[in-house]
């Protein structure tokens, strides 16, 4: 899948792309729709409707269960990394200014 192409997609479009890599993931790791289901606690229903398309609004919680039982949850980082600090902040943290002294009332 090209990632231009994605981008144009409805949601609904990538849903249905990602039931189907999840069917051959599932299918490699020799799992059956049961046992995904048993494993993870979710209806076999939904995780046959997702795999065959017919499932759009898969709940986030859903999906991270499935990729659990795939090993693949590290792959999550790749989505959203964490912001890297900017320059002006960086200074901030680590610069040992000294700072303006206070009038303090006695």
């Amino acid at each position: 899948m090209i990632k231009e192409s994605i981008n144009r997609m409805p949601v609904s479009q990538v849903v249905i792309i990602l039931g189907k890599r999840f069917k051959e993931y599932r299918l490699s790791y020799n799992l059956t729709q049961k046992e995904v289901s048993e494993q993870t606690g979710i209806n076999i229903i939904t995780i046959r409707k997702f795999e065959n398309g017919q499932l759009y609004n898969i709940t986030l919680q859903t999906f991270l269960r499935l990729l659990k039982i795939l090993d693949r949850m590290e792959y999550i980082e790749e989505l959203l990394p964490e912001i890297p600090m900017s320059a002006y902040m960086y200074d901030m943290v680590t610069s040992n200014k000294p700072r303006r002294a206070r009038n303090v009332k006695k």
